[in-house]
């Protein structure tokens, strides 16, 4: 098992905003050989959410130990939130990208099997990765195809800027610029050549309502992007992966049976687009 941290801007040496910070925490289990053959793993990127004023811990480490159950190399990135504006969250989940691509043979990754997956605003930030990868914003931390993540996870997604959504979210992020505000909507960012996407939400969720993931399901089928779509019926905002390792077992809240199944759909859709622990040719 490989335990890390890395502090991306010093990794990078760029210079952060003033008081902007980016920790990248890995946890990669050993991959084992069979004879000689090189073996490679998987990898996923995990953004928590927290309406871009907090990095949620609910939906860190809880998420990447389930990923690592099942041989991925996780990768959780703590970014930067208000008062830093876009982009800043976006050039560090850039950075994060960079980092596992061009550290994939010291981590056993092969370097097209690297997912990202986001809570919340973590879902709003995965999403403009998935869209925005060759972005003026970010051309100056490495060409879009290192950028570009080759599946996206997006979790009760805060997508969508306009009617029903999470207001702070977009404060957070815009800081009340209306024109950059529309254009940060997810469904406006969709295009062809984005990753495949793995969408889930609640029809209870009060905070981020589901329309905001069915609003970006219509523009995904629109652009013919490859997508799979989960609205569970029963249960609130923000359940992660919604066991006791975020719930106590006496406060579990109400909530769908397969609710808590989420994940193995996620990584049977990944599994169907190719990421498994395979033999590098």
């Amino acid at each position: 098992m490989h335990l890390e941290r890395i502090d991306l801007y010093n990794y990078f040496q760029y210079s952060p905003p003033r008081g902007a910070s980016a920790t990248l925490q890995v946890l990669s289990p050993t991959i084992l050989p069979l004879g000689e053959e090189k073996r490679r793993r998987p990898a996923v990127l995990i953004l928590p959410g927290g309406g871009y004023g907090h990095v949620s811990p609910r939906e860190a480490e809880p998420v990447a130990l389930h990923f690592a159950a099942k041989g991925y190399a996780t990768f959780t990135l703590n970014y930067s939130c208000a008062p830093h504006p876009f982009p800043v969250a976006l050039r560090e989940a850039a950075m994060a990208m960079r980092y596992i691509r061009t550290n994939a043979e010291a981590f056993s990754i092969h370097p097209g099997m690297v997912a990202a997956v986001g809570f919340s605003a973590g879902g709003h930030l995965c999403g403009m990765l998935g869209t925005l990868f060759d972005a003026p914003e970010v051309a100056d931390i490495a060409a879009g195809y290192l950028l570009r993540p080759d599946a996206l996870g997006l979790c009760y997604p805060v997508a969508v800027s306009w009617g029903r959504t999470h207001e702070g979210s977009f404060q957070n992020l815009t800081m009340g610029d209306e024109a950059l505000r529309s254009r940060l909507s997810l469904e406006k960012l969709v295009r062809s050549d984005m990753p495949p996407v793995f969408l889930w939400h609640t029809r209870q969720d009060a905070s981020v309502p589901c329309r905001n993931s069915l609003i970006l399901a219509a523009a995904l089928e629109e652009a013919d992007v490859s997508f799979a779509l989960h609205i569970y019926h029963t249960g609130p905002h923000g359940l992660s992966v919604a066991d006791e390792t975020v719930y106590t077992a006496s406060s579990i809240p109400a909530i769908s049976r397969d609710v808590p199944c989420w994940m193995d759909s996620m990584m049977d859709y990944f599994r169907e687009l190719g990421f498994r622990i395979t033999n590098l040719e």
